[in-house]
C-alpha cells in the first residue's frame, strides 16, 4: 500500500462477510495520501458524520425533508438511535449481522439505513422494483438476518423469504403515519444509544451492482471506504454547503444515490428533499422550484427530458447539476446548458469504487470530456498488459485510490482488480492536459473492418438529429466486417420510421463523425431497456 491505514479492533462478532472477502493478494491497493483521507482506526461512519455536525454547531439545521415534514440533524440523531435500539434490543442483532433494506427514496428509508450502520450492522439496500426471485437471491447471497421494508413493498419480500426462510423477522416502516411497526417499536425507545465502535475496516454496506451485464455482484464497503469517499469528490469537486438543498432520482439502494442523496449532504451539513410522488421530467422541474433545491442528481437521459420544462418554468435556485450513471452525450450537455445556463457536472464512478473518481468541474469543463481524476485517486489509460498507452490512444481505464473493489465470494474479483489496480470495465482516451474521454464499456467497443467505434460517440451524433428522442448503439457480429454498427432509435412522436429517415440519420452521422462510424443498421423501437438507475442495458439490445 502506498500509505498505510491504521487498523483498529473489529467490533463485528458475526464474521460472515469478513470471512468471504477476497484474499489480500486479490484486493486493490488502497491509497490515503491526502491528509483528509487519514481515518481513525476506530470509526463508525454515521457517528463520525453526526458528531462533526454537532461540532460545527449545525445540529438544529434541517437535514431530511419531505412534503410537510422537516427533520433537523438533532431529531434525526434521536430517531437513528431509536432504530438502532430496536434492532439490537428487541431483535438481538449483533454487529456484523446483515439487514436487508427495501424501500424507495424517503425519510424512513434514510433513517433506517443510518440506524442499521450506526448499530454496527451491515446494510443491504435493495431496489423497490425487485421481484421475489431477485430478492431471494439477495437474501441468499447476503444471509440477511432481518429486513426493514416499506409497508407498500411487503408482498414480494414475503414471497422471497418463503423460498428460503432465512430472514428471522420483517419489520415494515412508512405506513401512513410515517412509522409502521418499526416506528411503533422505536417510539418505545429513549434514544440513548451508544454507537457501535466499529473498526474503520469493519463492513458498513453490501451494494449489489445494477445489472448492466445481466448478473449482479455484491460489492463490499467499509466504514473507512465511505468516509474516504466523503472526503474525495464531495470535498474537492462538489463543495456543497449547509445552505444547500439536495434532490434527485438515483435510488438510495445504489451507491450513486446513497452518496449523493444522503451521505455527502451529511458531510456538508446540507439538507435532502425526498418527494412523495414518483419523478417525471416535468414533476422534477416543478419540485426543484417548490423545494428551492440547489443541487440535483440524475442521469443524462432525465436531464435531456427535463430541458424543455426547465426552460419553460425556470430554475432560479438551482446551482449544481450532477450527471452520472451512464455516459453524458455532449448533445445533452449543451441542451441543458442552453435551457438553464448551468454546466452539467459530469462524473464516472462505480458501485465497486463507491462513487465518482473522475469528474468535470464547473470552472473548467471541456466539451466531450468527462473531466480529470478526482484528488485522492490516480487513473491511467492502459493496454492489455497494464502499461499506460500514449495520450490520445484508446485503452482500458485503470484506477487506484482510497476506495477499491471487494466482491463478496465472487470469482469475478480477478477481472476487476489486477496488480492492485481497479479496472471498472471502461474504454477511455486521455488528452495531453489530463482530461479523460469516455469511449464505451470495454465489452461494448465495436471493432468494424479494423476500426474502433464507441457506441456512445455514435449515440451522441444521433441525438443531435431533431427527429431522435433517445438511442442505443451496439455492435453485432458480421461476416464481412467482423462487427456492424447497429442503432436502436426512439423517434419523436409523429415521425415515421421508414427508409427515408434511416438514410437521413445515416447521412447525419456521416456528416458529424468519420464516415466509417455510421450505423449500417437502424431499428426503430418504442423504448430502450434501462436499469432502474437509468443505465442503458446494451446487452439486452444485443440480445434483440
Amino acid at each position: 500500500m502506498t500509505s498505510a491505514a491504521n487498523h483498529g479492533v473489529s467490533a463485528q462478532i458475526d464474521r460472515f462477510v469478513h470471512d468471504r472477502l477476497p484474499p489480500l493478494e486479490q484486493r486493490a491497493e488502497m491509497r490515503y495520501e491526502l491528509p483528509e483521507l487519514h481515518i481513525a482506526a476506530q470509526a463508525n461512519l454515521v457517528d463520525v458524520l453526526l458528531n462533526d455536525i454537532a461540532a460545527r454547531g449545525l445540529s438544529e439545521r434541517p437535514f431530511l425533508r419531505a412534503d410537510g415534514l422537516t427533520i433537523s440533524y438533532a431529531e434525526a440523531q434521536r430517531r437513528i438511535n431509536c432504530i438502532a435500539q430496536v434492532l439490537t434490543e428487541d431483535f438481538a442483532l449483533v454487529p456484523g449481522n446483515r439487514v436487508l433494506l427495501r424501500g424507495g427514496n424517503s425519510v424512513g428509508m434514510a433513517l433506517a439505513w443510518l440506524g442499521v450502520v450506526k448499530a454496527g450492522l451491515i446494510a443491504v439496500a435493495t431496489m423497490p422494483l425487485l421481484r421475489a426471485k431477485e430478492l431471494a437471491e439477495v437474501i441468499e447471497k447476503s444471509q440477511a438476518s432481518m429486513a426493514l421494508c416499506h409497508a407498500s413493498l411487503l408482498d414480494e419480500l414475503q414471497m422471497a423469504n418463503e423460498q428460503g426462510g432465512i430472514l428471522k423477522a420483517v419489520l415494515p416502516f412508512g405506513a401512513g403515519e410515517e412509522a409502521g411497526m418499526l416506528g411503533a417499536h422505536a417510539a418505545e425507545k429513549n434514544g440513548n444509544f451508544k454507537p457501535c465502535l466499529t473498526a474503520a475496516d469493519d463492513i458498513a454496506l453490501m451494494a449489489f451492482t445494477s445489472g448492466t451485464t445481466g448478473k449482479p455482484k455484491a460489492a463490499i464497503h467499509t466504514h473507512r471506504d465511505v468516509l474516504a469517499a466523503c472526503e474525495a469528490w464531495p470535498r474537492h469537486i462538489l463543495r456543497a454547503t449547509p445552505a444547500d438543498v439536495v434532490m434527485g432520482s438515483p435510488p438510495l439502494a445504489f451507491t450513486f444515490g446513497l452518496g449523493g442523496l444522503l451521505l455527502f449532504p451529511m458531510r456538508a451539513g446540507a439538507s435532502v428533499y425526498f418527494p412523495a410522488i414518483a419523478y417525471t421530467p416535468e414533476a422534477m422541474v416543478k419540485l426543484i422550484r417548490e423545494a428551492g433545491a440547489t443541487i440535483c442528481y440524475t442521469a443524462p437521459t432525465f436531464y435531456r427530458q427535463m430541458a424543455a420544462f426547465a426552460k419553460q418554468h425556470g430554475l432560479p435556485t438551482l446551482r449544481i447539476c450532477v450527471s452520472a450513471g451512464e455516459a453524458l452525450p455532449d448533445a445533452t450537455r449543451q441542451l441543458w446548458k442552453e435551457a438553464t445556463g448551468i454546466e452539467l457536472l459530469d462524473g464516472i464512478g462505480a458501485t465497486e469504487m463507491f462513487h465518482i473518481f473522475i469528474s468535470g468541474s464547473r470552472q473548467d469543463a471541456r466539451r466531450g470530456a468527462i473531466g480529470k481524476v478526482v484528488p485522492g485517486y490516480t487513473a491511467q489509460v492502459v493496454d492489455a498488459q497494464g502499461q499506460e498507452v500514449p495520450r490520445g490512444t484508446i485503452g482500458k481505464l485503470a484506477v487506484v485510490g482510497p476506495t477499491g473493489c471487494k466482491y463478496l465470494d465472487d470469482e469475478r474479483q480477478g477481472n476487476y482488480v489486477k496488480n492492485g489496480w481497479n479496472y471498472p470495465g471502461d474504454a477511455f482516451t486521455q488528452d495531453a492536459d489530463g482530461y479523460f474521454f469516455y469511449q464505451a464499456r470495454d465489452d461494448d467497443m465495436i471493432i468494424t473492418a479494423g476500426y474502433n467505434v464507441g457506441g456512445p460517440e455514435v449515440e451522441d451524433a444521433l441525438l443531435k438529429h431533431p427527429s431522435v428522442v433517445e438511442c442505443g448503439v451496439v455492435g453485432l457480429p458480421d461476416e464481412e466486417r467482423g462487427m456492424v454498427v447497429k442503432a436502436f432509435v426512439v423517434l419523436k412522436p409523429g415521425i415515421k420510421g421508414d427508409e427515408a429517415i434511416v438514410k437521413a440519420l445515416q447521412d447525419h452521422v456521416k456528416a458529424t463523425l468519420a464516415p466509417f462510424k455510421y450505423p449500417r443498421q437502424v431499428e426503430f423501437v418504442e423504448k430502450l431497456p434501462r436499469t432502474e438507475t437509468g443505465k442503458l442495458q446494451r446487452f439486452r439490445l444485443r440480445a434483440l
